[in-house]
């Protein structure tokens, strides 16, 4: 209302021009211009309001929705509250034992990531005067992981292994004894690209699983490795670390691989024990 007085009054002044001074003028005629932009300012003000106003309605409503959905379940869990009591004391009892089977989890794990921490020091240790391109030793998902390049212990399409090798692998495997709970998996990696052959290895397979099993073999003939503890295969091309598109990242992807791991067999026992009720 104040607003539509000012403009009547300016329109009043506007049209008296003549009886007042250019100066008095000027001043009417700024403010009048100045009341125009205060209208449209509290127009664009009033827009905003409504549209806040129509959000706070709509989670206004929301509310009221989940509201009643939550007074409906509470009238529902208190009409069977009697019903409820036995299956509640026996689920409190489920959850109880449950906590307790994680405890022993958490236990058995925490256990078994010390000794791996302490077996992948020690086999850092032991290979330390070895460059890092040709050995990576580390602890990945539970186990402890040893990548050999293949540059170190094979000639190229080859699956013998080179005598320069042997002492690597021998270090390898004393630590492997030392460690004699674990098992151990010997894994072949080959890049992608194709050797066909009509002798072994014929492809990829072939050569990743020959390589494979030649350490295997190394580290039971030469160094008394348990066979019973050994597991040996290739995985080709299908297990790259790298891309292929590179010729670093090729010569990161042929590598074998040695795993050490407890033994399946424990870790299914302990996956058997059944939860202790309290």
């Amino acid at each position: 209302m104040k607003i539509l007085k000012v403009l009547t009054v300016s329109a009043m002044v506007l049209g008296l021009t003549s009886c007042v001074s250019k100066k008095q003028y000027d001043a009417l005629s700024s403010n009048y211009k100045q009341c125009i932009e205060n209208i449209g300012e509290r127009q664009r003000e009033i827009q905003d309001l409504k549209a806040q106003n129509s959000a706070l309605s709509g989670e206004n409503n929301l509310l009221k929705s989940q509201h009643d959905a939550l007074k409906s379940s509470l009238d529902a869990c208190l009409s069977n509250t009697g019903k409820s009591s036995a299956n509640i004391d026996k689920l409190v009892g489920e959850i109880n034992a449950s906590n307790a089977y994680i405890k022993q989890l958490i236990s058995s794990n925490a256990k078994n990531d010390s000794l791996n921490l302490a077996l992948s020091n020690k086999l850092k240790r032991s290979l330390d005067n070895v460059a890092d391109d040709d050995v990576q030793v580390k602890v990945l998902k539970g186990v402890v992981m040893i990548s050999l390049s293949d540059k170190m212990l094979y000639k190229t399409g080859d699956y013998n292994v080179l005598p320069e090798a042997q002492e690597v692998l021998g270090k390898v495997a004393k630590v492997i004894n030392d460690y004699d709970k674990y098992s151990v998996l010997i894994e072949g990696n080959t890049d992608n690209a194709p050797l066909n052959s009509m002798n072994l290895p014929r492809d990829n397979w072939d050569l990743s699983a020959l390589r494979g099993t030649a350490v295997a073999k190394i580290l039971q003939t030469q160094f008394g490795v348990d066979p019973a503890r050994i597991t040996a295969g290739g995985r080709s091309e299908y297990n790259p670390k790298a891309t292929n598109m590179s010729v670093s990242g090729r010569a990161e992807n042929r590598r074998t691989e040695i795993i050490i791991m407890p033994k399946l067999d424990e870790f299914m026992k302990l996956m058997d024990i059944a939860p202790v009720k309290k």
